[in-house]
């Protein structure tokens, strides 16, 4: 049997990310759902018609959901399942305004997912998204390592972009890191960065590289205050699709995700950015990074920052 993927939320970012997931040609049908009736059957149709101009055979299905679970028997048997459903950030506001509004979409996404894709890997894109990956985990019941969440990846990705810009080099040349949660506690890691395979420290001066972790740690908002509308979604769907692409590979690939933390670092019972290898089962397991003191510790505070918040979702 093929693979078959879903991307719930037809939003920008959903949409955008069932497009990398068909054009990647590694599943056989993408599942695209919202709640808007026509629109994710709409853009199907038209990413359909893009087939065989790009050269992929993967088909697009869209489907329309209700507040009662119709239509979910789309996503029936899929392999993955990517959430990206809820609100986006407007000017001013902070992930964690999002909390109680989407708390309460996820919820309803999560127990739809866990009915017709009781297999499935889960990958939480919704913010504020360390606990909204907390909140699917406990809505599903899933196993924790086949619900994760996607942070880390766009993290490093804006972090390695900047030190690419302030430098002047190719994109592929800087190695970068982010730990952490999505937000306030990111832990950038300057230490496991690279440039020409230089220490970051090497390159760059510390207030340089502290400017850059500032301007990473903001990322999200600083897209947010130029589009007014919206918030990003090009980076974004580009981690989330590429984490969905691991997944149905088995790859194995090691990526910096939102993952369920049970004694590595010295830290238990928490979902949290770190890295860990992907594959078919969703986190194979976590990759424990080397780190200076100042930045475990920063990644102990993330943890409880983190885990405080988790506690207040459960009950959403």
């Amino acid at each position: 049997m093929g693979k078959k993927v879903t991307v719930v939320g037809a939003g920008f970012y959903g949409s955008t990310t069932a497009q990398r997931l068909a054009e990647y040609d590694v599943f056989d049908t993408v599942v695209l759902t919202d709640i808007v009736e026509g629109k994710p059957e709409g853009l199907a149709l038209d990413l359909n018609q893009s087939r065989s101009i790009e050269g992929f055979e993967t088909k697009i299905v869209g489907a329309t959901t209700g507040p009662n679970g119709e239509g979910y028997e789309a996503i029936e048997g899929s392999d993955v399942v990517v959430i990206t459903a809820g609100l986006p950030r407007k000017p001013g506001m902070s992930r964690m305004d999002l909390l109680e509004v989407n708390a309460k979409i996820v919820r309803s996404v999560a127990e739809n997912v866990a009915k017709y894709a009781p297999n499935a890997v889960v990958i939480v894109v919704s913010n504020p998204l360390d606990e909204m990956t907390a909140l699917a985990q406990l809505a599903t019941q899933f196993p924790k390592n086949r619900v994760l969440g996607q942070a880390g990846m766009l993290d490093t990705a804006r972090f390695t972009n900047f030190v690419a810009e302030t430098l002047a080099v190719p994109v592929n040349t800087v190695k970068t890191l982010t730990l952490g949660s999505h937000g306030d506690t990111m832990v950038p890691v300057p230490s496991q960065s690279s440039v020409n395979g230089k220490p970051l420290a090497d390159v760059l001066p510390t207030d340089k590289i502290e400017e850059l972790v500032v301007r990473t740690r903001n990322g999200g908002a600083e897209v947010v205050a130029l589009l007014k509308t919206g918030s990003a979604y090009y980076a974004p769907s580009a981690a989330a699709a590429r984490m969905a692409k691991a997944v149905a590979e088995d790859s194995g690939a090691v990526m910096p995700v939102c993952a369920w933390v049970d004694g590595e670092y010295g830290i238990s019972g928490v979902y949290l950015g770190v890295e860990a290898e992907i594959g078919a089962e969703g986190v194979k397991k976590v990759v424990e990074t080397e780190l200076t003191d100042n930045e475990l510790a920063d990644l102990k505070a993330a943890a409880e920052a983190v885990r405080a918040k988790q506690q207040d979702v459960a009950g959403m």
